[in-house]
């Protein structure tokens, strides 16, 4: 492959061009544009990542305020509990999730949807506090 070959190369694929079609024109087998394009990191569009993990999460990802991240545990991604919550309330269409199970309380009889935890038996604390000592009470009558 000459020089002048590998400069046109390098524009085809910046133009976002395939390697087959780059193939055609040059005259030159398929495998050996892929190989050449991935020696030289040719790719279409590449994206750069971070290095390292500190750089991924420098701005909370809710309103790009500096975050100020600690030696121990997970990278923080939000300034706060706030920024968090907003920022999934406003982006859960972005997520599938699955895990929905519709359940009926034993304490008021109402379904409710639990996330998570097909287990739940009851559709919040004041339901299984209300079963659990009402009853008591009337077994003791």
């Amino acid at each position: 492959m000459t020089s002048n070959q590998k400069e046109e190369i390098k524009k085809m694929r910046q133009d976002g061009n395939s390697y087959s079609k780059i193939a055609i024109i040059l005259g030159i087998s398929e495998n050996t544009i892929k190989s050449y394009c991935r020696r030289n990191n040719l790719g279409i569009n590449k994206v750069a990542k971070p290095d390292k993990e500190e750089d991924l999460y420098t701005v909370c990802k809710n309103c790009g305020k500096p975050l100020e991240q600690g030696t121990k545990g997970h990278r923080k991604k939000f300034c706060s509990d706030i920024c968090r919550r907003s920022w999934w309330r406003d982006n859960e269409v972005l997520y599938n999730k699955k895990a929905f199970y519709k359940i009926k309380c034993l304490g008021c009889g109402k379904e409710f949807e639990s996330y998570g935890n097909k287990e739940r038996k009851f559709c919040g604390h004041s339901c299984y506090i209300n079963y659990r000592f009402e009853k008591a009470e009337v077994r003791n009558d």
